[in-house]
């Protein structure tokens, strides 16, 4: 019996990460409280990185097709028009949902990319980050 519990335990609880719905207004926001110098930021949950440019919506642009082109990324909401994108990356195994927004700014390219679930990403946030301004 015991076994049964914990296996449905188990199941809602991938059911429910592979399932919850993505709120678009909670992760398309406005980016706020982005490094001031250029590079990567590790934070709890996530990295932010500035990539200084001239034309931020150039970069955007180049930007948003290296999102596309990757593994199990998808767009939630925004557009190079609008200025603002935000992608949602699901992990391998558990599906487990990264929000990576990003916006052309007054001071180049800003990009955040953060966990939905959990306290610490293993640092998966800050590595695609780097992987994806290293193709720009």
């Amino acid at each position: 019996m015991i076994f049964w519990v914990l296996l449905a335990c188990f199941v809602g609880m991938a059911a429910y990460v592979r399932l919850a719905p993505d709120v678009v207004g909670r992760w398309h926001q406005p980016l706020e409280g982005m490094p001031t110098g250029a590079g990567i930021v590790t934070e709890p949950g996530g990295a932010r990185a500035l990539v200084p440019m001239a034309d931020g919506r150039a970069g955007l642009a180049r930007f948003a097709a290296v999102a596309e082109a990757s593994p199990r990324v998808r767009l939630l909401a925004g557009s190079v028009e609008e200025g603002r994108l935000t992608w949602v990356a699901r992990s391998v195994v558990w599906g487990f949902p990264d929000y990576i927004s990003a916006e052309a700014g007054p001071k180049g390219l800003e990009v955040w990319s953060r966990l939905r679930f959990g306290r610490s990403d293993l640092g998966v946030n800050r590595a695609r980050l780097e992987d994806w301004l290293a193709r720009l």
